[in-house]
């Protein structure tokens, strides 16, 4: 299924949906973090879904990065909470999700680097890398919230 993120464009269509996700900075004993290639946008992003019934969010983190990484992690610490009503994500399906989505800092245990059914890559960056790959910008400011090094306030 594609998808088509609006971040304060005026032209988004409205949302007709709210679902809570999680997502991750994986980062590594080098200071490397984990991105994957997205399959229905071509861009790099964190690990990261919706949560499930029966599952709290940091689980959901756990979960999504597993699934779409191949890496088993543990949560150590939160990076922010990011709901912007001027954030949506346009599915082919007709669905338009308003962003709900708490980002959480996790270390990486055990896995392999696999990709899914929805990545196409899945690598290492050093953080001055990052800056050059295409991210949208609600990803991009997750990345800058962890290397700022502190929590922002909840948008």
């Amino acid at each position: 299924m594609g998808r088509r993120d609006f971040e304060d464009d005026p032209d988004a269509p409205a949302a007709n949906s709210l679902v809570p996700a999680a997502s991750a900075v994986v980062v590594d004993d080098r200071g490397r973090i984990l991105l994957q290639r997205r399959r229905d946008n071509g861009m790099w992003a964190l690990p990261g879904g919706v949560m499930h019934i029966g599952e709290s969010l940091p689980d959901c983190a756990v979960r999504e990065t597993c699934e779409e990484t191949g890496l088993e992690v543990e949560i150590v610490g939160i990076v922010g909470t990011y709901s912007n009503p001027r954030h949506v994500f346009a599915y082919d399906d007709g669905e338009v999700r308003q962003e709900f989505s708490v980002c959480f800092l996790a270390r990486p245990v055990s896995g392999e680097l696999a990709v899914s059914e929805e990545s196409t890559d899945v690598r290492w960056f050093a953080p001055g890398e990052i800056d050059a790959l295409a991210m949208v910008p609600s990803i991009r400011k997750r990345v800058a919230d962890w290397r700022s090094g502190s929590m922002p306030a909840a948008r």
